[in-house]
């Protein structure tokens, strides 16, 4: 289950009790960690945009593949993931969330997530 950001609560809590403006960021990005608290870096490591189907039910699924550009070295192995509101910096959305498999990414791999298998439960 993936909770909201300290960012992302305090933002909606505003934007929905005293009416403060809270504008929804144009893409989402998908960013990737292996230890489900600092963000990986370097290696030709960067988010990548998704999207996301209408939620139900306070669930929602990826709408399509969301695939990483191939690392020049090693990437470790990628534990949890996270929503960002920018391609770079930016602000983490949600809290870390373990991935159901790690999944260790070599050199010149590539790192898919078919449509439906990035899922968000609030």
């Amino acid at each position: 289950m993936g909770d909201l950001s300290d960012f992302l609560a305090n933002e909606l809590l505003d934007h929905v009790l005293r009416n403060a403006s809270y504008t929804a960021p144009s893409t989402i990005y998908l960013g990737l960690s292996t230890n489900g608290s600092i963000e990986i870096s370097g290696n030709g490591y960067a988010r990548v945009a998704c999207t996301f189907d209408v939620a139900a039910t306070s669930a929602t699924t990826s709408s399509a593949a969301v695939t990483f550009g191939v690392p020049t070295a090693s990437w470790g192995t990628i534990s949890h993931c996270a929503l960002f509101d920018a391609l770079s910096s930016g602000n983490r959305l949600t809290d870390w969330k373990a991935l159901t498999a790690s999944k260790t990414v070599a050199a010149w791999d590539t790192l898919t997530f078919a449509a439906g298998d990035i899922d968000w439960t609030f």
